[in-house]
């Protein structure tokens, strides 16, 4: 059910300096991702798509306007309440990754869990339910430099919906993979998204995304352009 805006932008601006310039990444944008949206922000380079996932993220705060997540006005939380946000709320999945390359598949999944606090019997039924669930039963002793990259992006997804969060980000989340895996990344996520109900706001310019997504709003020199909803 999409009765719930678990993130509302109300005339969202994030202003840069550059030099005697100012550079407006985002320019009053408003709008609402609901509970079990599959949505895409996307257009040209300099848009402001990741700008807008890094509002959205507690990565950054609003020159004005307002951005919240489930309520929550972002813009006036505290450093350490901000963080906790982050760690609880929102999963993130980068087109770099970000696993930490010591760690193997099974220690990168569980980390947000262990800062969590979860116990360690609770860590680890979550963790091999989420790692067979992105089909990665069996590679759970693996470090990344021994995975393929279609496999690591598996284990950024397993660590971000670990948690249960309220919605993952995703920025350009297919850009380091090849088409073969990024059409299964896509899979997976839309099979989360249906099956599971959890929902995915993605910042791209990856046409396979888009054609997979059930909504795509449209930015332009940090402008909404177009918010569109398929069925």
């Amino acid at each position: 059910m999409k009765d719930q805006a678990i993130v509302m932008l109300e005339d969202a601006s994030k202003y840069y300096r550059q030099g005697q310039m100012e550079v407006r990444a985002v320019d009053g944008l408003s709008f609402e991702i609901h509970k079990g949206d599959f949505a895409a922000l996307c257009g040209p380079s300099g848009s402001g798509k990741t700008t807008v996932l890094n509002l959205i993220g507690g990565l950054d705060v609003p020159t004005g306007g307002k951005v919240y997540l489930e309520g929550q006005d972002i813009g006036v939380m505290s450093r350490s309440r901000l963080s906790a946000i982050r760690r609880d709320r929102i999963g993130f999945v980068f087109q770099a990754y970000n696993l930490i390359p010591v760690m193997t598949a099974y220690e990168n999944a569980a980390f947000v869990l262990t800062l969590q606090g979860i116990p360690d019997h609770e860590c680890h039924k979550r963790v091999m339910s989420i790692l067979k669930e992105v089909g990665l039963e069996g590679l759970e002793h693996r470090r990344p430099d021994e995975m393929s990259g279609g496999q690591q992006q598996r284990v950024a997804i397993a660590r971000a919906i670990v948690t249960q969060p309220a919605i993952v980000l995703a920025d350009e989340p297919t850009a380091n993979v090849d088409s073969a895996n990024a059409d299964s990344l896509l899979r997976l996520m839309e099979r989360l998204n249906h099956e599971s109900g959890i929902t995915f706001l993605f910042s791209t310019h990856d046409q396979r995304v888009i054609d997979r997504a059930h909504r795509i709003i449209r930015l332009h020199d940090g402008k909404m352009e177009s918010d569109e909803v398929f069925s």
